[in-house]
Protein backbone atom coordinates (compact mmCIF):
# COMPACT_ATOMS: atom_id res chain seq x y z
CA UNK A 1 0.00 0.00 0.00
CA UNK A 2 1.22 3.31 -1.01
CA UNK A 3 2.28 5.39 1.88
CA UNK A 4 3.20 9.01 0.14
CA UNK A 5 0.35 11.48 -0.45
CA UNK A 6 0.91 11.58 -3.94
CA UNK A 7 0.55 7.90 -4.26
CA UNK A 8 -2.71 7.04 -2.65
CA UNK A 9 -4.11 10.47 -4.42
CA UNK A 10 -2.80 8.49 -7.70
CA UNK A 11 -3.97 5.28 -6.62
CA UNK A 12 -7.35 6.38 -6.05
CA UNK A 13 -7.73 8.00 -9.14
CA UNK A 14 -6.55 4.90 -11.38
CA UNK A 15 -9.29 3.08 -9.13
CA UNK A 16 -12.18 5.89 -10.07
CA UNK A 17 -10.66 5.86 -14.21
CA UNK A 18 -10.63 1.30 -13.64
CA UNK A 19 -14.48 1.76 -13.14
CA UNK A 20 -15.30 4.05 -15.41
CA UNK A 21 -13.41 2.25 -18.56
CA UNK A 22 -14.60 -1.08 -17.39
CA UNK A 23 -17.99 0.07 -18.01
CA UNK A 24 -17.26 1.51 -21.50
CA UNK A 25 -15.37 -1.97 -22.14
CA UNK A 26 -17.93 -4.15 -21.10
CA UNK A 27 -20.95 -2.39 -23.14
CA UNK A 28 -18.22 -2.81 -26.53
CA UNK A 29 -17.67 -6.46 -25.49
CA UNK A 30 -21.81 -7.00 -24.91
CA UNK A 31 -22.64 -5.65 -27.99
CA UNK A 32 -20.05 -7.19 -30.03
CA UNK A 33 -20.87 -10.30 -28.44
CA UNK A 34 -24.86 -9.92 -29.74
CA UNK A 35 -23.35 -8.63 -33.09
CA UNK A 36 -22.35 -12.23 -33.79
CA UNK A 37 -24.77 -14.22 -32.35
CA UNK A 38 -27.24 -12.14 -34.33
CA UNK A 39 -24.97 -12.72 -37.30
CA UNK A 40 -24.98 -16.79 -36.52
CA UNK A 41 -28.52 -16.66 -36.63
CA UNK A 42 -29.29 -15.22 -40.08
CA UNK A 43 -31.47 -12.61 -39.73
CA UNK A 44 -29.96 -9.83 -41.42
CA UNK A 45 -31.98 -6.93 -40.22
CA UNK A 46 -31.56 -7.99 -36.46
CA UNK A 47 -27.63 -8.59 -37.64
CA UNK A 48 -27.23 -5.15 -39.23
CA UNK A 49 -29.28 -3.35 -36.12
CA UNK A 50 -26.61 -5.18 -33.72
CA UNK A 51 -23.54 -4.60 -35.60
CA UNK A 52 -24.43 -0.83 -36.04
CA UNK A 53 -25.04 -0.61 -32.20
CA UNK A 54 -21.88 -2.53 -31.69
CA UNK A 55 -19.89 -0.26 -34.33
CA UNK A 56 -21.37 2.41 -32.24
CA UNK A 57 -20.10 1.18 -28.53
CA UNK A 58 -16.87 0.37 -29.97
CA UNK A 59 -16.27 4.21 -31.78
CA UNK A 60 -17.53 5.31 -27.97
CA UNK A 61 -14.83 3.36 -26.47
CA UNK A 62 -11.77 4.44 -28.69
CA UNK A 63 -13.11 7.91 -28.57
CA UNK A 64 -12.37 8.40 -24.56
CA UNK A 65 -9.29 6.29 -24.74
CA UNK A 66 -10.40 3.23 -23.62
CA UNK A 67 -9.50 0.95 -26.41
CA UNK A 68 -6.65 1.68 -29.06
CA UNK A 69 -8.53 3.05 -32.32
CA UNK A 70 -6.89 0.66 -34.53
CA UNK A 71 -8.16 -2.10 -32.03
CA UNK A 72 -12.02 -0.84 -32.85
CA UNK A 73 -11.38 -0.36 -36.34
CA UNK A 74 -10.04 -4.01 -36.25
CA UNK A 75 -13.16 -5.33 -34.86
CA UNK A 76 -15.74 -3.36 -36.65
CA UNK A 77 -14.06 -4.59 -39.97
CA UNK A 78 -14.68 -7.71 -39.10
CA UNK A 79 -18.12 -7.81 -38.07
CA UNK A 80 -18.95 -5.93 -40.93
CA UNK A 81 -16.99 -8.26 -42.94
CA UNK A 82 -19.21 -10.91 -41.17
CA UNK A 83 -22.12 -8.99 -41.71
CA UNK A 84 -21.65 -8.59 -45.50
CA UNK A 85 -21.32 -12.59 -45.98
CA UNK A 86 -24.90 -13.02 -44.45
CA UNK A 87 -26.10 -10.16 -46.55
CA UNK A 88 -24.68 -11.84 -49.92
CA UNK A 89 -25.91 -15.14 -48.47
CA UNK A 90 -29.66 -14.10 -48.25
CA UNK A 91 -29.66 -11.87 -51.72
Amino acid sequence: MANIKSAIKRNKQNEKKRVRNRVFRGRARTYVRKARLSIAGGDVQDARQATLEAISALDKAAEKGIIHKNNAARRKSRLMKQLAGIESKSS
